[in-house]
């Protein structure tokens, strides 16, 4: 049976209806996706500096040509966690395979290099630090339990809160990214495979000048010594904050790094102290000091070492591991930026006669982008 379906953004109340399918599709089988959606999802990840952050607003003509490191695992969440049917359900094919992802990242991409000509290598994460497995034992009990909210708001009929919750639960398999990157070199945009974080990559990238910046909504590439952070490399997009349930306009921001350190007469390795003292994948921080109070901290002692015995002893000793994992991280020079033709026919193929995609759609996209 066919429906009329949309995808709607949701908070406490209806805030705004975005059309992404077809106006007429087969539920769980062909699925189109709007031009207009672009959107960012905040899903706390990374160190917080937000607050002490110097920051530049751009707009997307001024990034025209651009060479980025794009962090790759950070975009598919986010389309996992907003490209949602009404109840908060992902897209899928007909074959019950999850398909946000490659909607977002096939749609989005194909818009940037036509319209602002960006030159985009996706870096993907490897295996994680071992310091980072309590992180990611946090986020799976985060995310388990707001798979039983969800379940709840759906059972009540709370569409709103169906959504809101479901936005925590998205899951990137192994297969996930593995279709990811097959989709990429299909269309001739160059994949590298980080050893690690792949935001270390990304950084290590924009660092050694291969790439012009990194692109990630995380702060941490500034402690993995990135000289350019790009941060919502969106299109008139919104980000979903969702402990509010709402939508608040984004425009990319660029960090230059040099500047901000400069600005509070900070070196790189003291704001990797600062981020300590805040709290990091690799560390919980301390209760009560936040960007500020940890930026005057590493003003007055000018390092951890030198900080009040409470301090030092509340971090405990693991300081000088977190500061490696950033200052040295896994990164490889083993990669090559090429980008090549696009194989056309089997990115249809891949989409459309696979996972079922508009074929119309798809082809119109390729027609605009590699014409």
């Amino acid at each position: 049976m066919e429906h009329d379906l949309c995808v709607v953004i949701l908070g406490d109340y209806v805030q705004r209806t975005i059309e992404f399918l077809e106006s007429s599709v087969a539920v769980k089988a062909k699925f189109g996706f709007g031009q207009s959606h672009d959107l960012y999802y905040r899903s706390g990840m990374g160190v917080l500096l937000t607050p002490i952050v110097v920051k530049q607003t751009l707009a997307l003509e001024e990034l025209q040509g651009k060479r980025m490191a794009v962090d790759g695992n950070g975009e598919l969440y986010q389309f996992l966690a907003l490209i949602r049917l009404r109840d908060g359900s992902p897209l899928m094919d007909s074959h019950d395979r999850v398909t946000s992802h490659l909607l977002g990242l096939f749609y989005r991409t194909t818009r940037l290099i036509t319209d602002y000509q960006m030159k985009l290598t996706f870096v993907f994460d490897g295996e994680p630090p071992a310091l980072k497995s309590a992180e990611i034992a946090r986020r799976r009990s985060i995310k388990q339990k707001y798979d039983a909210e969800h379940a709840e708001a759906v059972q009540a009929g709370n569409l709103a809160r169906a959504y809101s919750k479901a936005t925590m639960t998205s899951r990137l398999s192994r297969a996930m990214v593995e279709e990811a990157k097959e989709l990429l070199r299909l269309m001739g945009i160059p994949v590298v495979q980080a050893p690690s974080e792949g935001e270390a990559q990304a950084s290590h990238m924009a660092a050694t000048g291969s790439v012009w910046a990194a692109a990630s909504k995380d702060y941490d590439c500034l402690l993995f010594g990135a000289p350019r952070l790009l941060r919502f490399l969106t299109i008139s997009g919104k980000e979903f904050l969702p402990s509010k349930g709402v939508f608040r306009a984004i425009t990319p921001e660029l960090v230059d790094a040099g500047a901000m350190l400069r600005h509070y007469g900070i070196t790189r390795q003291q704001l990797i102290d600062l981020a300590i003292l805040i709290g990091t994948d690799f560390n919980d921080g301390i209760k009560g000091i936040g960007p500020k109070k940890a930026l005057k901290l590493v003003h007055d002692c000018g390092s951890i070492e030198n900080m009040p015995p409470e301090i030092r002893d509340a971090l405990g000793s693991g300081v000088a591991e977190i500061r490696e994992i950033f200052l040295r991280p896994q990164v490889t020079d083993d990669y090559c930026i090429e980008f090549t033709p696009p194989d056309l026919d089997n990115v249809i193929r891949f989409l459309c006669d696979e996972r079922g995609f508009s074929r119309e759609r798809v082809t119109a996209a390729l027609e605009r982008t590699y014409r």
